[in-house]
């Protein structure tokens, strides 16, 4: 085996448990608190929840299997169903990152209104209209034979027809299906948090004018209690950046490079590096273990519901272990008066 295909076997297997560990986590902070259930966004971070798992539990352990073997996993309408899941579950989760944001856009921008604008009945109606629209473009796939045993990605998944004609219309398709989910989703994702940013930053300078009329006002203010609130307010404009970059940039570091090579890809007759295609795959993957951090883990609704698991684990299992202290020192105690009877009943010579 290759040095590269050593580290991009372990950058997989990373990729697995990590995605595994961390979408299983939120998955149990949902079924934990009732409050993230009874929210409209919870609905979204649950499918794309349910999107992560079902792909790393599918599409992601047959390429590393691909990887370290060269080999085909599987028979062919294995390779076919697990493309049509690897289509279908990567196209979902885009589509609710998108509805995320645009919860979000509303909740910020329309913060009075936003119960009223967003409602449960809405959040079903898209994430109904995301399962159509993945399942329209997957079945079209799998009824047209374009997806299987892709070597370049050494995974299941779209791939090129032989004739002619046939590629052709999968360059059509390919063109549509990336238009209309990534192209789609970058767009909305950039609309969306650059719009919340754009109020958040309105909302900083408020609280900054605030804070600088209260220190003008306070002549007798210590000079280091003026530097920390003049530092909390650059930290305030910094946070609202990078939560919004975290946002953004994350989606376009892991999809871009896999989505331009499958552009490139139909237009090129030279073989790519092959290793240069497993890694595309494995941004896209790496994704799926991004996401509960991004949209869930680092909230402190999601940090306090797991702390609360771990405290709750946390004095189970002490009780557990003082009530088996306990049980055995009632033992310990009733052996010893045993032998001290034992003792007394021996008869004296």
């Amino acid at each position: 085996m290759h040095t590269a295909e050593l580290a991009l076997s372990l950058l997989l297997v990373v990729i697995i448990v990590v995605s595994l560990l961390s979408n299983v986590l939120v998955l149990i902070c949902f079924l934990y608190n009732a409050e993230i259930r009874k929210q409209v966004p919870g609905l979204f971070i649950l499918n794309l929840t349910f999107c992560n798992l079902l792909l790393s539990a599918s599409s992601m352990p047959l390429t590393l299997y691909g990887v370290l073997s060269n080999a085909h996993p599987g028979g062919q309408i294995f390779c076919q169903v697990v493309g049509f899941l690897d289509t279908f579950l990567t196209t979902n989760s885009m589509l609710s990152m998108a509805a995320l944001s645009i919860d979000r856009w509303v909740a910020v921008v329309f913060p009075l209104s936003y119960h009223s604008r967003i409602r449960h009945r809405d959040a079903v109606i898209a994430l109904a209209y995301t399962w159509m629209h993945s399942l329209s473009f997957s079945v079209v796939a799998a009824c047209l034979s374009w997806v299987g045993y892709h070597q370049l990605y050494a995974s299941c998944t779209l791939c090129n027809g032989r004739a002619v004609n046939a590629k052709t219309q999968f360059a059509i398709y390919t063109m549509v299906l990336h238009s209309l989910t990534f192209l789609l989703v970058s767009v909305v994702l950039c609309v969306t948090y650059l719009k919340v940013l754009k109020v958040a930053r309105f909302h900083c300078k408020r609280i900054d004018v605030i804070t600088m009329q209260t220190l003008v006002l306070l002549v007798d203010i210590h000079p280091s209690v003026r530097q920390r609130c003049l530092e909390e307010q650059k930290r305030r404009r910094q946070r609202a950046t990078r939560k919004i970059s975290t946002f953004i940039g994350t989606f376009v570091v892991c999809f871009t490079p896999y989505v331009i090579t499958r552009i490139v890809e139909l237009f090129v007759t030279e073989p790519f590096n092959p290793y240069w295609g497993v890694l595309c795959k494995s941004l896209a993957y790496s994704k799926a273990a991004c996401d509960p951090f991004v949209y869930s883990l680092l909230r402190h609704q999601y940090r306090k519901t797991c702390s609360d698991i771990i405290n709750r684990l946390l004095k189970r299992s002490s009780q557990n272990g003082a009530g088996h202290q306990q049980e055995n020192g009632k033992i310990g105690r009733a052996k010893e008066i045993v032998k001290d009877g034992e003792v007394e009943a021996r008869p004296t010579n």
